[in-house]
């Protein structure tokens, strides 16, 4: 599983000019799911995201999660972030995981988070979704479950 995670002071999104998900101070998780990812992968990423110290203290250091800032996550799945883009000019995408692979993967993700007390808000697997953000510094990490 690859996960690009960004501090945001708020972020949305949007299907059909309608928008499904909010939160205000927390992080957007961008999340693909390759073809080989199990449930170990969405275990480890649970606990790495909800516990990365990313946000700052009283003395403006980052030495806070998510848990201590009881912070919000807003969750949007995203197989394009398994391009390939060694051969051509047009991405192929075929070790991002198929749905009926991908999506059981990505809501245990989502409900890992939220039985650790995080609110999350979703976008809606495989729908255009059009999402939007302020990075808070920015800050934007990205983590792969394979580079453990």
């Amino acid at each position: 599983m690859r996960a690009v995670i960004q501090r945001v002071s708020q972020a949305a999104v949007s299907i059909n000019e309608r928008e499904v998900g909010r939160i205000d101070h927390g992080l957007l998780i961008l999340l693909g799911v390759h073809e080989t990812d199990t449930q170990t992968d969405v275990d480890y990423l649970i606990k790495k995201i909800a516990q990365m110290r990313i946000f700052e203290d009283e003395q403006g250091k980052m030495n806070l999660s998510i848990e201590d800032v009881k912070g919000a996550l807003l969750s949007i799945s995203q197989f394009t972030l398994f391009a390939d883009t060694k051969k051509g000019n047009r991405p192929s995408f075929i070790a991002a995981a198929r749905p009926e692979t991908a999506i059981p993967l990505y809501e245990a993700f989502n409900e890992g988070l939220r039985q650790r007390g995080i609110t999350v808000e979703t976008g809606e697997f495989g729908a255009d979704m059009a999402v939007s953000l302020v990075n808070d510094g920015p800050v934007t990490i990205i983590i792969d479950s394979q580079n453990k």
